[in-house]
């Protein structure tokens, strides 16, 4: 399990047992022992997930360094009518023509 992943984990169990103390001590030992099996209980299945969640990391994180690829068919299907205007429109301001700015007027500002 990578690193990061345990810290979160571990930082996710402390948390809700923190978020225990202000319950009454009988609540307070049933939620706690209650937190402790079930992290107990899914540590495998964390651990599969992690896994799938760091090898897509990977790839998103490669796929994010590069710039103007095109996306497949199959990829592009999955996108609401919505989305897909969206990046029509971001396209056209991405590819529009370098213009510099003019400024008219000069004024000082007024306070």
């Amino acid at each position: 399990m990578p690193a990061a992943h345990v810290s979160r984990v571990r930082a996710l169990y402390r948390r809700i047992l923190l978020l225990h103390r202000v319950l009454p001590p009988d609540l307070k030992a049933l939620g706690d022992q209650y937190v402790k099996d079930e992290f107990r209980r899914h540590k495998t299945a964390y651990a599969a997930v992690l896994r799938q969640q760091t090898k897509e990391n990977r790839q998103n994180s490669t796929e994010k360094a590069r710039f103007g690829i095109a996306l497949p068919e199959e990829k592009l299907n999955d996108f609401r009518d919505e989305q897909i205007g969206q990046l029509q429109e971001l396209m056209q301001e991405a590819t529009k023509p370098n213009r510099q700015f003019s400024i008219t007027e000069s004024r000082k500002p007024e306070f």
